[in-house]
């Protein structure tokens, strides 16, 4: 009950809140201009981070946890919502973003949030040791990035986001932490928010500033509730993440193999993909849904899984990986290696 009320509070908030920030957004300059790799033809307001981040601190304060890892959690937030509002209105180099998400993951490092070791089948343990750090960063870095570079349409990073977030939760709930569970909640409730304003025709956008914060949440949430690190633990936030990261990693794949800088952007993403494909702005951001839930969903039977079925349920996904990526030409439109298999065999 306590779960409801936080989710239809910090909703309640960040719904008021949003209209506010876009009327103001045009006298601050903070508004997000057309240009030829994005699919919006009009300035849209790109704050809508800080409705985010301010109703997710409300219901924090409403919760009132008592566990140490909610420190860190809350100042990288903060933080991290900044950085990303300030390249939204002054536009920061790659670079110069990224040591800043390096240096904000140190605050969740600086508080003992570390992953040590990971436990290999058949009883083998890696000890990280002084690599648990660098380790540590890398993993919050990739999943803040891989939440923004799926923040591409309109309502797109922000369901995305919902749906990975309410899966953390249920897991949590199988794991008996409530903390996890509070945090998923009070960040579920902000976007569900939001939302209504940031579904097609957008009216504001996350923005750096939201898209950053989430991706930040996330992947601290995702150390935190798989703590006993596993390889097979280690698989579930990233199947629970699976658009944003074959986005995020495919894309490096596909720049890397035509010569270009991998953090270049581009105009092939998934969404631009699918666009391509015939598939309107909302048909689009429904179908990525979609595949996210079916993400979400084999990541919780992989959860509760044997041994055996974890190695099947694997394999399916990464077919599963394989057949998005030939069908959407994510890599390159002649990468279907197994579809012309298949044609082949057919014939």
């Amino acid at each position: 009950m306590f779960t409801l009320k936080l989710i239809l509070i910090t909703a309640a908030i960040s719904f008021c809140l949003t209209p506010l920030l876009i009327w103001v957004s045009p006298y601050i300059g903070a508004m997000d201009k057309p240009n030829i790799r994005k699919v919006h033809k009009a300035p849209v307001s790109v704050i809508g981070g800080l409705a985010l981040l301010i109703s997710f601190l409300i219901g924090i304060k409403i919760a009132q946890p008592i566990e140490e890892e909610i420190v860190p959690l809350v100042i990288g937030a903060i933080l991290i919502n900044l950085l990303g509002l300030i390249d939204d209105i002054f536009d920061l180099k790659p670079i110069v973003k990224l040591i800043g998400q390096i240096l904000i993951s140190l605050v969740v490092v600086y508080h003992g949030i570390t992953i040590d070791l990971i436990t290999l089948p058949f009883g083998v343990i890696i000890q990280f040791g002084v690599l648990s750090v660098p380790v540590t960063i890398l993993w919050i870095v990739a999943v803040t990035n891989a939440i923004n570079l799926v923040d591409g349409l309109d309502g797109l990073a922000s369901g995305v986001s919902m749906i990975a977030l309410g899966t953390i939760g249920l897991i949590a709930i199988f794991q008996g932490n409530i903390f996890i569970l509070m945090i998923c909640s009070v960040l579920i409730g902000s976007l569900l928010g939001f939302i209504r304003y940031n579904f097609y025709p957008a009216k504001i956008f996350l923005g750096d500033n939201g898209a950053l914060m989430l991706g930040f949440i996330i992947g601290v949430l995702s150390l935190l509730g798989f703590k006993n690190i596993t390889l097979i633990s280690l698989l579930f936030p990233i199947i629970i993440l699976g658009v944003p990261f074959i986005d995020m990693v495919f894309a490096m794949i596909r720049r890397y193999m035509k010569g270009q800088p991998v953090m270049q952007a581009d105009k092939s993403h998934l969404h631009h993909k699918l666009l391509d494909h015939g598939y309107s702005h909302p048909q689009t951001v429904i179908l990525i849904y979609s595949i996210a839930l079916l993400f979400s969903s084999a990541s919780v039977i992989l959860y509760l899984s044997t041994n055996v079925g974890a190695i099947v349920m694997t394999l399916l996904i990464l077919f599963t990986i394989e057949m998005i990526v030939e069908f959407t030409g994510l890599i390159d439109d002649n990468y279907k290696p197994f579809i012309k298999l298949c044609r082949k065999i057919i014939k």
